[in-house]
């Protein structure tokens, strides 16, 4: 049996992380994986996960199973993070998942059992998992135009035209805020039109928000997907807690599905528990379990909230670092749009061949289509990366 299996394509950016801990040079700068850093380089744990993990650790009297879906005081709590108050909490069905990448694969499952011939249209780029899945699960997928190589920016006028073809019964899969891998967002007037597009063609909206608080504000970057659910007949939204609460090993993420039908709640709840029970049974509970414990305290949910706000402040004050600094050395305004992005990420416009030589050159390790970390910066590497930015000919 086993000698019919074949090698599978490696990861590029584990790729990369594995090239980046073999180079032996001091001053390289890995600017490739998708994970948060401070000033230092390290990941850390928010004092409010400490916090609640000691609670925890007091008061925690069994390690049995949770329900299929989750426990629901997870549920409410994240329900409200992501949605507040734009839908009626009967109206939506919810279930926890291992990471948002959990969260992608039950909804698009979902998808496969409520509606086999419907095809996924992902954004052009988008983050790669996306389509890995979708192929692995044998759906149909296409693209539809998001981002415009030469501003840096939303290609919004190529996106409406392609979701306005978009035929009824089709998902549209979203992100809902800090594109990965561009930066580039949508701005709320956008998204209304976005909303009108797809009321009239009765496509499906899928929304992928994984940096909830990471962009202009944990209300602010919701803000779009709200509009989203509140006006759509259904919604499919896959959430994670990996980067805004910096518990990425304790993989908790959310499918919800909201819809305007309360009678279809209960049926996907149903089928939600029911795939999960398929793929893994019970969901994990201890990252799950820390932030219910957070967003319903209200002096850790404070301490959390400010604390995110010093990490969305510090990656914004790294970006108009760089831009300011390649402004100086460019002496244009070509980088303006670094400082326009939002989130970890953003696509330089580098070609490969300008990638290898900043990884080769320079100890600069991005990934191939020129994605920088933003995260994966300090005050002190900001000048190096802009040298060698305008050195490469960027």
């Amino acid at each position: 049996m086993l000698s019919n299996l074949k090698q599978q394509p490696a990861d590029k950016i584990l790729q990369l992380v594995q090239m980046y801990r073999d180079d032996p040079r001091s001053d390289k700068i890995d600017l490739g994986v998708g994970v948060y850093k401070n000033a230092e380089g390290v990941t850390p744990v928010m004092r409010a996960i400490k916090a609640a993990e000691k609670q925890l650790w007091e008061t925690e009297t069994t390690k049995s199973y949770t329900g299929l879906a989750g426990e629901p005081a997870y549920q409410d709590a994240m329900i409200s993070l992501v949605l507040s108050s734009s839908v009626a909490r009967e109206n939506v069905a919810a279930a926890a998942t291992p990471g948002g990448t959990g969260a992608v694969r039950q909804a698009l499952e979902l998808i496969q059992m409520a509606s086999p011939d419907a095809t996924i249209w992902i954004s052009n780029p988008t983050w790669p998992n996306h389509p890995s899945i979708i192929k692995y699960l044998g759906m149909k997928m296409r693209e539809y135009r998001y981002f415009d190589n030469d501003s840096r920016g939303v290609d919004f006028e190529g996106m409406l035209a392609d979701l306005a073809q978009i035929p009824a019964g089709d998902v549209v899969l979203l992100h809902g805020c800090c594109h990965n891998p561009t930066g580039a967002n949508l701005t709320n007037a956008q998204w209304a039109e976005v909303i009108a597009v797809l009321q009239e063609t009765g496509a499906i909206p899928f929304i992928d928000i994984a940096y909830q608080g990471f962009g202009d504000g944990l209300e602010e970057d919701a803000a779009g997907l709200r509009m989203v659910a509140s006006e759509m007949p259904q919604t499919l939204i896959a959430a994670s807690c990996s980067k805004n609460f910096g518990i990425y090993r304790e993989r908790t993420g959310i499918l919800m599905v909201v819809t305007q039908d309360a009678s279809l709640r209960d049926v996907t709840q149903g089928n939600l528990a029911f795939l999960n029970r398929q793929n893994y049974s019970f969901p994990p509970d201890h990252g799950a379990r820390l932030v219910t414990m957070i967003l319903d305290d209200k002096a850790l949910r404070a301490d959390w909230s400010a604390e995110l706000e010093e990490v969305r402040l510090g990656m914004l004050a790294l970006r108009e670092q760089l831009a300011k600094e390649l402004q100086k050395l460019a002496g244009s305004d070509r980088f303006a749009f670094l400082a326009q992005h939002r989130g970890m990420f953003s696509r330089l416009g580098a070609t490969p061949e300008q990638v290898e030589t900043l990884r080769r050159d320079h100890g600069i390790y991005m990934v191939g289509d020129s994605r920088l970390n933003i995260a994966g910066l300090n005050k002190n590497s900001v000048p190096i990366l802009a040298k060698a930015i305008i050195d490469v000919g960027i």
